[in-house]
């Protein structure tokens, strides 16, 4: 295991929209739409590729690039549970987003 947050379930929550991130591997992750708002779709759901980097302990940046062309950073704050998302839409339109993270369960248990 490359690092803390595979095998691990979050809900997110950033106001506009809320989702379920599930990081099934070191490299892979679903997300499903719990919320969207005008973002997206509920109960839309993908599986991405994703890079991510431990800033510190219990930190983490994550990226990935959705089918639709949007593409998502987040900088995971999982001891204060805050998250800040940024996405870019396939239109060109930009959201700055702050909001919650907290664990739901990991695969283990």
């Amino acid at each position: 295991m490359g690092n803390k947050l595979t095998g691990k379930r979050f809900q997110m929550d950033v106001g506009v929209l809320k989702t379920e991130l599930d990081f099934e591997s070191d490299n892979t992750m679903t997300f499903k739409v719990l919320e969207g708002g005008a973002l997206q779709t509920k109960g839309y759901s993908e599986r991405v590729e994703t890079t991510i980097a431990e800033i510190r302990p219990q930190v983490y940046m994550v990226a990935w690039k959705e089918v639709s062309g949007a593409t998502v950073t987040h900088v995971e704050d999982h001891e204060n549970e805050i998250v800040y998302s940024n996405a870019t839409l396939p239109d060109g339109s930009f959201y700055t987003m702050t909001g919650t993270i907290r664990p739901i369960s990991d695969h283990n248990q």
